[in-house]
């Protein structure tokens, strides 16, 4: 699927480092430890979804959730209580980036008025929540989901298959909150886990024994970590400097295993600083997005579905997202909710 030129020194060692390499035993699965780049390597082969659903799909994991499925989620409805998972929009530059809305009111009058706004960089980033394109915003040597190529990507003047218009009909399934400040050892003692904490699958695993969840086929996964309360507390910090906690790389084993279709975060989802070098920048990117054909939510809020979920004693509940019906789109700014 992929041909990658590895740093120097490394090709040497590939089959050594393949063979031997150290694996983790939770509940009797053994998984790559995955904290070399040999092991990403081999893992964005043996993990790859190209194909599963046809060589044109665009889709990707979203094939997993079925009628059956979506009627499942709506029964999860019993409170009738709703809960935005955005953050408010930000609108002047902060220490993450410049990447904020530029909004202006326009047309004031006795008869009513209007705005008109546009991000000022992109909706992608650190700072506004939005859904990736399961293809084309994220690719590893050249090629995205199910083998768009950066070429074709050029020609056609943005993503001509796996764009954000595939999921023009919207998502509605099951979610999952996962609360990793319940984690033994994890929490700051302050309600969020510091920048820089790796959240791996025997975590997530040991989550679901905490909150009394199993996830299951075309469910999305949602990570709380707490980045905005950080924030809030504390003021805005430097990702690229500070770290952010996040997935670990051996997550992606998990997500196969399980079937998920959707992963979310407080942030851009990856753990960082991680093991590898900067060509596998963002390797839960590129192992969701390229390889399982995952989709991926950044920059979600999580403090009040948080707050209602440990109200409610229950973690699941019914997951809804509308991205933007954006032809070719790479990706789509949504306010997801959830609903108890």
């Amino acid at each position: 699927m992929f041909t990658h030129a590895l740093r120097p020194g490394v090709v040497p060692v590939l089959v050594a480092l393949l063979i031997g390499a150290a694996a983790v035993t939770v509940d009797s699965q053994t998984r790559p430890a995955m904290t070399t780049e040999a092991e990403f390597l081999h893992a964005m082969e043996e993990l790859s979804n190209w194909g599963r659903w046809g060589p044109d799909d665009g889709l990707g994991a979203a094939n997993l959730i079925t009628p059956a499925k979506r009627k499942a989620a709506a029964a999860l409805v019993t409170e009738g209580r709703s809960v935005s998972l955005a953050h408010d929009i930000i609108q002047a530059p902060t220490l993450e980036g410049q990447w904020y809305l530029d909004r202006q009111v326009v047309n004031v009058s006795e008869t009513g008025a209007s705005d008109r706004y546009q991000y000022t960089g992109t909706y992608h980033g650190v700072i506004h929540s939005h859904l990736d394109s399961v293809a084309c915003h994220v690719m590893f040597d050249g090629k995205g989901y199910n083998g768009v190529t950066v070429e074709q990507v050029r020609a056609a003047e943005g993503c001509p298959q796996g764009s954000i218009h595939a999921l023009r009909e919207g998502i509605f399934t099951r979610g999952i909150l996962f609360d990793a400040t319940l984690l033994p050892g994890k929490d700051s003692g302050e309600g969020w886990v510091e920048p820089g904490t790796a959240i791996r699958a025997a975590d997530l695993e040991e989550l679901e024994r905490i909150q009394g969840v199993r996830v299951e086929p075309g469910d999305v996964i949602l990570l709380h970590t707490g980045r905005w309360k950080r924030r809030a507390t504390l003021g805005p910090w430097n990702p690229s400097e500070e770290g952010v906690a996040g997935y670990h790389a051996d997550v992606a084993y998990y997500l196969k295993e399980r079937g998920v279709s959707f992963i979310g975060h407080d942030m851009w989802n990856d753990a960082f600083p991680h093991e590898f070098s900067d060509d596998v920048r963002l390797p839960i990117h590129r192992l969701a997005l390229v390889a399982l054909g995952v989709g991926i939510f950044d920059n979600l809020d999580f403090d009040d579905l948080a707050a209602t979920a440990r109200e409610l004693g229950r973690y699941e509940f019914l997951f809804v997202a509308a991205p933007l019906r954006i032809e070719k789109g790479m990706g789509s700014p949504l306010n997801p909710i959830a609903t108890f």
